[in-house]
């Protein structure tokens, strides 16, 4: 059963499980490719292609807020 929380004009459900558990494995993915990139052992066109097979496979709900920022910050 989701919950919904009214905000404005629009509701806001609950994540199901698998939505919570996808989005724990794509963040976990990426934060072991974030920190093989930043080591060198993959470079940026790796870690971006890592970011695509993985948003595609996990399809996390928040993960996609971040898959667009600029890596050169972390490095």
């Amino acid at each position: 059963m989701n919950a919904t929380l009214p905000t404005g004009s629009r509701a806001v459900t609950a994540m199901s499980k698998e939505e919570l558990r996808n989005e724990k494995l794509y963040q976990t993915t990426m934060h072991l490719a974030r920190k093989m990139l930043i080591e060198g052992i993959i470079s940026e066109v790796e870690y971006r292609q890592i970011d695509t097979i993985f948003l595609e496979k996990y399809k996390p709900v928040f993960g996609t807020l971040f898959s667009d920022i600029s890596l050169t910050s972390e490095a």
